[in-house]
């Protein structure tokens, strides 16, 4: 089996996503959040960045549009999508024992125009 079908290639649109999660988690952390985990995936959903805050988690939802038509970036998390980021949490969550306090942020990527949403998402 050659290298090339063992690695699935990546398509530009998944590129362009890890690039905004890479510009999510560097803003995040200059406002002195922590990563505690990307990309926690589960049989429910996925969370992008698992961030922590003093003694709060942070689930945090990262959206990258080229253009804000149709709303932009924040406008395309749907109900269902708040659902599944809610399920994915609470799987996370039960690996404490005590669970800490925690909200669902988004950071918003429109073009080149980052905006971070905090407790964007109700659960």
């Amino acid at each position: 089996m050659s290298l090339l079908n063992v690695f699935k290639r990546r398509t530009e649109q998944q590129i362009s996503g890890q690039a905004g999660e890479d510009a999510a988690l560097t803003h995040l952390q200059q406002h002195g959040l922590t990563l505690r985990e990307r990309n926690f995936r589960c049989k429910g959903g996925e969370i992008d960045l698992v961030m922590q805050e003093h003694g709060a988690l942070v689930f945090v939802e990262v959206r990258k549009r080229a253009q804000s038509r149709y709303g932009g970036a924040a406008a395309s998390i749907t109900g269902a999508k708040q659902r599944r980021l809610i399920i994915a949490a609470q799987v996370y969550l039960k690996r404490f024992k005590m669970p800490p306090a925690c909200r669902f942020d988004v950071i918003a990527i429109d073009g080149t125009d980052l905006t971070w949403l905090k407790n964007a998402i109700e659960a």
